[in-house]
């Protein structure tokens, strides 16, 4: 008795261990299918498969639902991205001739001997077509940027070259209207797209110049600090208000003082864009009156 008693033990605890055994392979093969599954979806080629209707394979199931629909919703943000992508493209295309035609023709239409209200008018005309088209190129670049069809490149170099090259292009400008432009040497080095972040020195550039009245000053400089390097563009020009320094980096906002220039309210938009992109931003201090500074902050490393 005590015999049968003792097998019946070792037979339930050999099943015991068998079934054991089954369910951890069982749980094992499953979570392997998990595994595969999510792996397949991080590389965008998830394909539902045949799955069995165990308990188990129940979170199979749901997670088969899951990455399913976020496939699709992946697939449609690559396509919707790409007609984006199109459409820029299309715009920045199709605008660029009759862009230019307008300019040629508004220029040729000045040489002409006009009355004083007819060259008024093409002057105007004119002004309103370089206006139109620094519009089209700021909100291209814009898109570009906010869709992710254009992504910046930051790199780790020297801030000196890409700032020469901005303060060289603004340089006949600033001469032409009697501004002392000015870059003070620097060896510091930052992480930054060397071309787009050039772009948004040059539209600080170009909006301290445009404000800044005749025999005033421009000053480029750069500080460092442990984490960031700051670069400054600094004016002697009209300066903003409190009120106007929380709006200015606002897509289309236009100071008060900014009314008479030509612009189209876009390009510090486009500078914090540009500089948030990279993982830095921009800030402004100003008094009405004293001038203003801009001050980018790249991340050193």
């Amino acid at each position: 008795m005590g015999q049968i008693i003792v097998l019946c033990l070792l037979a339930a605890a050999v099943g015991a261990l068998a079934g054991g055994l089954w369910f951890r392979r069982r749980e094992k093969r499953t979570l392997e299918t998990l595994d595969a599954m999510l792996e397949a979806a991080q590389r965008g080629d998830y394909v539902p498969g045949e799955l069995d209707e165990s308990l188990l394979s129940a979170v199979e199931h749901r997670m088969a639902d899951y990455l399913d629909t976020s496939t699709v919703s992946a697939r449609n943000l690559r396509q919707e991205k790409e007609t984006i992508k199109t459409l820029i493209g299309d715009i920045s295309h199709q605008t660029k001739t009759p862009i230019a035609n307008l300019l040629l023709y508004a220029q040729l239409l000045t040489e002409q001997p006009l009355s004083p209200e007819g060259r008024a008018c093409a002057q105007a005309l004119e002004t309103q077509a370089e206006r139109l088209k620094t519009l089209i190129e700021a909100l291209v670049k814009t898109s570009r940027l906010e869709t992710g069809v254009l992504a910046l490149q930051p790199v780790q170099a020297p801030l000196a070259p890409m700032l020469a090259e901005a303060v060289a292009q603004l340089a006949p400008k600033a001469e032409e209207k009697g501004i002392a432009l000015t870059l003070q040497p620097t060896q510091e080095e930052a992480r930054f797209d060397p071309k787009w972040t050039a772009e948004a020195v040059c539209n600080l550039l170009d909006n301290g110049i445009k404000y800044t009245p005749a025999g005033g000053r421009v000053t480029v400089a750069v500080r460092a600090y442990e984490l960031f390097c700051r670069v400054d563009v600094t004016d002697t020009g009209v300066g903003l208000s409190e009120e106007e320094q929380a709006k200015v980096f606002q897509r289309f906002y236009r100071g008060r003082d900014a009314r008479e220039e030509e612009g189209v309210g876009i390009g510090l938009y486009l500078v914090r864009q540009i500089v948030t992109g990279q993982g830095g931003y921009v800030k402004v201090t100003s008094r009405p009156g004293e001038g203003s500074t801009f001050s980018l902050f790249l991340p050193k490393g």
